[in-house]
């Protein structure tokens, strides 16, 4: 685990009409105000990211699917640079990732579709694609071992 990221277990009440759970309830009192959401639809073998902003939390969880999830901490000035986290992430744990500021993250999509939410929480403008870093998925630097050698469907902004 890098020193920052946190793994939230959220609760989930399930019966024969489906489920309900939680998507955040600051109970640990951390301040962290969301103002921002977002969400993805990938088919299989899609992977998004690395990217990252020096401002913005992430509360980051699987809706519908399965995703290899990669957090990579980009602050130099961190004993843990470049270390990696990564998690298996799916609509049945009901598991959320808090991301911090500095950090890189991205996915791959390893079920036939999956839904990705991030709950963003920012100050001022949102760092949106032209002001956010990116870190190549295949950086010699960080070796991820990602779950499948493949050609990966990918952007041209993470290729």
């Amino acid at each position: 685990m890098i020193k920052g990221i946190k793994i939230i277990k959220g609760s989930k009440f399930k019966d024969h009409r489906g489920s309900l759970w939680t998507s955040w309830e600051d109970k640990k009192n951390t301040r962290i105000i969301f103002n921002h959401d977002k969400f993805s639809m990938s088919k299989k073998d899609v992977l998004r990211g690395l990217h990252y902003d020096n401002k913005t939390w992430k509360l980051i969880s699987c809706v519908f699917g399965k995703v290899f999830f990669v957090v990579v901490n980009c602050k130099q000035s961190s004993k843990e640079y470049l270390k990696v986290f990564t998690k298996i992430l799916d609509e049945k744990d009901n598991i959320q990732i808090l991301v911090p500021p500095g950090f890189a993250n991205g996915h791959l999509c390893i079920s036939k579709k999956c839904l990705f939410h991030y709950k963003l929480s920012y100050k001022g403008k949102y760092s949106d694609v032209s002001n956010q870093n990116v870190l190549k998925w295949n950086d010699d630097r960080i070796k991820i071992n990602w779950p499948k050698k493949i050609n990966f469907i990918t952007s041209k902004r993470d290729r």
